[in-house]
């Protein structure tokens, strides 16, 4: 089988909007059996998914993985916009949305997820405490908006607060629960989906966030160094390594192409971003 895979076209984003168009447009002009996307197409608000979606012209099995910019809105609940809204939206377009409903066709299984985060990829030498993580600003932010100074304490460090960064997830993603136990629900799904995979299938899994910290970007600045808390988590990639039949592993999200061999998983970072987009092709 011949699988096409892209991520984060970010449609509704001005910077990316064209570069998407032509993105969409090599997808429509590429021979493959299956096209997946890991997340971030466009946000749900708007009906920008139904702007982005239509232009791709693709004559076998379409799915989708909802990324976390999915989730961004001004409404009150990202939660029933992922369980509810946008599968039948996903559905409506006709596309396969993947989250907790495996694919499965000639022995080969594609599951997915939009994975999440955890703050465990933080590094630990910013020295900077998990509510800010939770609140998803930086100390120098929080010192900067007068409704986030009560985060501030003696056990911030002075490097810490000349750290400015903001996390859009913390204005955009409601979903009424904490990122571990948004995490720990996907990671539930994603194992239910592996248990819906008859066993003799060979499997391709999809999952938005990083899943494994080997393919995650290089360190920088102190500031971009503060935002690897939402990259992902080592749990999502622990679960894949569970299920020896489990061949490749592709995320998105970071904006860092990466490609590694973690035992007897071909993990892939799709690598697109804002300027820049990338299709992966390849028999599986």
């Amino acid at each position: 089988m011949k699988l096409l895979v892209t991520a984060d076209l970010h449609f509704n984003h001005g910077k990316s909007h064209q570069l998407a168009k032509d993105l969409i447009e090599q997808i429509n002009q590429t021979d493959a059996d299956v096209l997946l996307v890991v997340g971030d197409t466009a946000t749900a608000d708007e009906n920008q998914l139904e702007a982005a979606l239509p232009l791709i012209h693709f004559s076998g099995p379409k799915l989708f993985i909802c990324g976390n910019h999915e989730l961004w809105t001004r409404r009150d609940d990202s939660y029933m916009i992922f369980k509810q809204e946008l599968p039948e939206r996903i559905a409506a377009l006709g596309w396969h949305w993947l989250e907790e409903n495996p694919f499965v066709q000639d022995g080969l299984a594609i599951v997915g997820s939009v994975g999440w985060y955890d703050y465990s990829y933080a590094p630990a030498s910013l020295q900077i405490p998990r509510r800010f993580y939770e609140a998803k600003l930086s100390p120098g932010a929080a010192a900067y908006f007068s409704a986030f100074n009560h985060l501030l304490g003696d056990d911030v460090p002075e490097s810490a607060r000349e750290i400015f960064a903001r996390w859009n997830d913390g204005k955009l993603v409601k979903l009424h629960r904490t990122d571990d136990n948004f995490l720990s629900e996907r990671m539930a799904g994603l194992n239910q989906s592996l248990s819906q995979v008859p066993a003799h299938c060979r499997v391709i899994a999809g999952v938005h966030h990083v899943p494994f910290s080997q393919l995650l970007p290089p360190r920088h600045s102190p500031a971009w160094d503060f935002a690897r808390a939402y990259l992902g988590s080592d749990l999502i990639g622990n679960l894949l390594l569970e299920d020896t039949r489990i061949t490749h592993v592709f995320c998105g999200h970071s904006h860092f192409a990466s490609e590694q061999q973690i035992k007897h998983i071909h993990a892939i970072n799709i690598g697109s971003g804002y300027r820049q987009k990338h299709l992966w092709i390849g028999e599986v």
